[in-house]
């Protein structure tokens, strides 16, 4: 009688079981949308990781070509004057003429 008590009716394993197939598929459904999460999370990483390394290489390119405008070429052996400085004095000079023009007239 006393395995009677405790022992489970068919009824009771059929319930018994199907509760835990549920708790199961939650468990799984769970786990998917934790991988869901962590997949998008690790997606903008990748997409941030590459946009900082695109930025870092756009500054570098820039530093780059300032450095080629404002130095000399190394490969040229006489001792020109670098085009970016050519520029700015120019530019100073155009400025002063025509300050100078515009005091006088």
């Amino acid at each position: 009688m006393a395995d009677d008590d405790t022992s489970l009716s068919d009824e009771e394993r059929v319930e018994l079981e199907q509760l835990r197939a549920e708790r199961a598929e939650r468990e799984r459904q769970r786990s998917a949308s934790a991988e869901r999460a962590e997949l998008e999370r690790l997606k903008a990483d990748k997409a941030a990781s590459e946009a900082d390394l695109a930025e870092r290489r756009r500054i570098a390119e820039a530093k780059e070509k300032g450095r080629r405008l404002m130095e000399v070429d190394e490969n040229d052996d006489d001792l020109k004057m670098p085009v970016g400085q050519r520029i700015v004095i120019i530019a100073v000079v155009i400025i002063a003429v025509v300050l100078v023009l515009t005091t006088i007239l």
